[in-house]
C-alpha cells in the first residue's frame, strides 16, 4: 500500500505496487472523492480498482453524516454466494451422461431452468423480503415512482444477471466440487439507484451545492427525507440481493444433488455457506466516529470474517477471512478487477480464442449467446494471485478455487 497526497484534498490510500498500476480515470475519480468536503480521513482504493461511474469499482470511502447513491452504484447489494461440498470433482469430470459429462450436465441444467441477463421467470416466486415490504408499505409509500419495482421483483427473485455475473462449479485444493455465483438485486435496485441518483442531482443544484456536476456524485444529508428514505430503499435492494442469491443457491443445490445422486449414488453434504454483498453503504463506527461506509466493488473484512473474492472466467477465485484493517476501512477487493473495458475487450480477444482458452482449461460454459464472451475473458481482467499479493493486509486466503463449469447470462 503506497498514499497518494494531494494539497487540497484528503489522503488516497492505494493498495498497489505502484502508481502506475492506477488508470488515469480511476485516479481523476479518487482524487475527486478527496476533495468532496465530508469524506472522512482518506479515500481507500483496493488492489482491483478501476473507473467506474463517478466512483472507482474498488473504491472505500467513509462520509461523515452522507450518503452518496453513486458510491453505491446502480446494482445495490451486489455480491457473492457460496458453499462447500464433499462430491469429488473428478467424478463430475468422469461420469458421462446422455448431455455430456456431469459438469456440461448440470451446468446446461441450470441455464435452462435459472433466468438469464434479461430474462425473468414467467410466474411470481416466492420472496420473503417483498412480502415484508408490502407489509411495511407505509414505509415506502412516498415514493410512488418505485412501488411497481416490488411487485415486478417476485419476477426477478432468483435469476442471475448479466455481464460478469455467474455461477459456477469450482475445484478446490483437495479436489471437492464448491458453488460459487455472483449476482445482485437486478432491475429493482438499477432502479432505486438511478431514482435517487436523480433526486440528489436536482437537490445538490438547488442548494448550489459545491461538489461540481461534472464529478457525478451528488449527495444526500443522511438526517434528511430525501436522505432516510435512500437508505430505507437501498436496505431494501440489499435484502433482496441477498435473498436473490440464497434461492438461487437453493436452486442449484437442488439440481447438483438430482444429478450426485442419480449417478453418483452420493446424497452431497452441504457446508461453509457465505453469501456477502460487495456494493453498498452502512453506518460503521471507525476510528471512534459513526459514519456511512460506501463500498463500491468492496467487500466488508472485518478481523475472522469470511467472504469470496472472485477472479475472471476460467481463473482462481478465494474463499478469505479478514483482517479488520482500520486503514481500508475493514475492506478489501472483490475480484480482479477489469484491465480491459468491455469495448476494449471485444477488440483485442475474439470468441475464438476465449473458447479455445476455455477448452485448453477443460472450463464447461454454458452460456445462451457467445458472441460477447470477450467481454469477460480472463485476460480481460487483471491478474486475481497479484491482487491478492497487494493486500496481504486486508484478507488471508483460506481456500483457492478453480472453475470447472461456468454458467453465463
Amino acid at each position: 500500500m503506497f498514499v497518494h497526497k494531494l494539497d487540497d484534498g484528503a489522503p488516497i490510500k492505494i493498495w498497489q505496487s505502484d502508481m502506475g498500476a492506477i488508470d488515469e480515470g480511476c485516479l481523476k475519480q479518487a482524487e475527486n472523492l478527496s476533495r468532496l468536503p465530508f469524506v472522512y480521513k482518506w479515500v481507500s482504493l483496493m488492489p482491483d480498482t478501476h473507473k467506474g461511474k463517478g466512483m472507482p469499482i474498488g473504491g472505500v470511502i467513509a462520509c461523515d453524516g452522507v450518503v452518496i447513491p453513486n458510491a453505491v452504484g446502480v446494482d445495490i447489494g451486489c455480491g457473492m454466494a457460496f458453499v462447500q461440498t464433499n462430491v469429488p470433482a473428478s467424478s463430475l469430470r468422469e461420469t458421462v451422461t446422455g448431455s455430456g459429462n456431469l459438469v456440461q450436465a448440470i451446468c446446461g441444467d441450470i441455464l435452462r431452468n435459472i433466468p438469464t441477463g434479461f430474462n425473468h421467470y414467467k410466474k411470481p416466486q416466492s420472496s420473503a423480503v417483498l412480502d415484508r415490504a408490502k407489509e411495511q408499505g407505509e414505509k415506502y409509500r412516498f415514493d410512488k415512482e418505485l412501488l411497481p419495482q416490488i411487485d415486478e421483483g417476485y419476477f426477478q427473485v432468483g435469476t442471475l444477471g448479466g455481464g460478469n455475473h455467474f455461477i459456477e462449479l469450482q475445484e478446490d485444493e483437495n479436489g471437492m466440487c464448491c458453488i460459487m455465483l455472483h449476482s445482485g438485486s437486478r432491475h429493482f435496485g438499477n432502479i432505486v439507484g438511478q431514482y435517487f441518483n436523480n433526486i440528489a442531482r436536482e437537490l445538490n443544484d438547488k442548494w448550489h451545492s459545491k461538489v461540481p456536476p461534472e464529478w457525478n456524485l451528488p449527495f444526500l444529508p443522511a438526517d434528511t427525507d430525501e436522505g432516510k428514505r435512500y437508505l430505507e430503499w437501498m436496505q431494501l435492494s440489499m435484502d433482496f440481493a441477498y435473498e436473490n442469491r440464497a434461492v438461487m443457491l437453493a436452486k442449484i443445490k437442488e439440481t447438483f444433488t438430482k444429478y450426485a445422486v442419480k449417478y453418483l449414488n452420493i446424497k452431497p453434504e452441504y457446508s461453509c455457506e457465505i453469501n456477502c454483498h460487495h456494493n453498498y453503504a452502512a453506518i460503521e463506527n471507525h476510528y471512534g466516529k459513526n459514519v456511512y461506509v460506501h463500498r463500491k466493488g468492496a467487500i466488508r473484512a472485518r478481523e475472522g470474517e469470511l467472504a469470496i473474492i472472485p477472479g475472471a472466467m476460467g481463473s482462481f477465485s478465494y474463499i478469505v477471512r479478514g483482517k479488520g484493517e482500520h486503514m481500508s476501512f475493514m475492506s478489501s477487493s472483490h475480484g480482479a478487477g477489469r484491465a480491459y473495458s468491455r469495448t476494449a475487450a471485444v477488440a483485442n480477444f475474439s470468441v475464438e480464442s476465449v473458447m479455445c482458452d476455455l477448452k485448453e482449461q477443460k472450463v464447461v460454459l454454458a452460456k445462451h449467446n457467445k458472441s460477447d464472451v470477450a467481454e469477460e475473458s480472463r485476460f480481460a481482467y487483471k491478474d486475481i494471485d497479484q491482487v491478492m499479493a497487494n493486500q496481504t493486509d486486508l484478507t488471508e486466503a483460506v481456500k483457492k478455487l478453480f472453475t470447472i463449469g461456468v454458467v453465463k447470462g
